[in-house]
């Protein structure tokens, strides 16, 4: 028996991950005061009514652009452990170079999220989705000391913070001895 796709639910979610793209693309930009219903049609090029159809609250948009990163981060962590235990290394030559990309080729992207994560703190609606993040990385990496782990994940945010501030970004073997370091077993 063949599986029938709805092309409607289809067509509805391409646009939707459409306008979550344009939203990214606005925070890049503009950061999130730039993010209004018209500016993100106007990015993504469709009429106004499609957000508002799709994302009846700036707010609902906002969450759904932060699980939405939250998901392809998870996803881009979860394939880099995986190589990283393939190998039988430990991960730190894979954060550094994770955190290295995240601060050179992929800076916009980055600076982007954490203004995300950072208006969750001023909007209680949007914790959840910025939480949803934690959540993810604490189920995906194994860990047996709960105080080390979260060392290591501040340091991780520590780093990313201090790289996006600094006038060049920071290389991989630059970040590597740190993560080394935030890795350690104590």
């Amino acid at each position: 028996m063949k599986l029938q796709v709805d092309g409607r639910k289809a067509r509805g979610e391409k646009r939707r991950t459409e306008l979550i793209e344009a939203t990214l693309r606005i925070i890049e930009r503009d950061g999130v005061a730039g993010v209004t219903h018209r500016t993100v049609a106007a990015e993504a090029g469709v009429p106004t009514t499609s957000t508002t159809y799709h994302f009846s609250s700036l707010d609902d948009l906002l969450v759904a652009t932060l699980i939405s990163c939250a998901r392809d981060m998870a996803t881009e962590v979860y394939w880099m452990i995986d190589r990283a235990r393939s190998r039988g290394s430990r991960g730190a030559e894979e954060v550094a170079g994770l955190l290295a990309e995240a601060l050179g080729p992929r800076r916009g992207r980055t600076m982007a999220e954490y203004e995300l994560y950072l208006l969750a703190a001023r909007k209680p609606e949007l914790r959840p989705a910025a939480r949803r993040w934690l959540d993810v990385l604490t189920s995906m990496v194994r860990h047996d000391d709960e105080v080390s782990f979260r060392v290591f994940l501040a340091g991780i945010d520590g780093l990313l913070i201090q790289g996006l501030i600094d006038d060049e970004p920071p290389s991989a073997e630059e970040l590597r001895p740190v993560v080394d370091y935030l890795l350690k077993p104590r």
